[in-house]
């Protein structure tokens, strides 16, 4: 898993640059099709579709309706290639690490607790840190386990 992360991370920081970038306000299929200077018309006999379809296409993809398939046929019909990403927000590694780290804490906290309640809490924090560090690394390696609860 560590390996797929990693080679996932590595990919992904290659496209930081696409964090930023924002579908235009009419929708990629318009701002292509304008600046290309290609009628609905056009547009259409190309895509194989009525002159209506490319309206009801265009306002699909603006709020969001609009299937993968369909997009891939459109730009194809631009003569564009669709890419479809899911960019992380944070790298993969770290999601992972602080998912860890929470479910730790809070396992970490219900054995604290326990032992308080028994009066034998563990008062050492170099203990309380070696604890939480054990619980994120059995964690790790079973990392469907991150997932179970929400």
């Amino acid at each position: 898993m560590k390996d797929a992360i990693r080679h996932l991370d590595t990919r992904f920081s290659a496209l930081g640059v696409l964090r930023t970038l924002q579908r235009p306000p009419k929708g990629w299929l318009r701002a292509i099709r304008d600046a290309l200077g290609m009628t609905t018309a056009q547009y259409a006999r190309r895509l194989g579709v009525s002159q209506p379809r490319i309206i009801e296409l265009e306002k699909s993809e603006m709020t969001g309706r609009v299937t993968v398939h369909t997009l891939e046929r459109a730009a194809e019909a631009l003569g564009c290639r669709l890419v479809y990403v899911l960019i992380p927000e944070r790298p993969l590694a770290d999601v992972v690490q602080a998912r860890a780290g929470f479910l730790a804490d809070k396992q970490s906290a219900s054995v604290q607790h326990t032992m308080r309640l028994e009066d034998q809490a563990v008062t050492d924090k170099r203990a309380n840190k070696e604890l939480r560090q054990r619980l994120i690394q059995e964690l790790l390696q079973r990392p469907a386990r991150l997932w179970d609860e929400a």
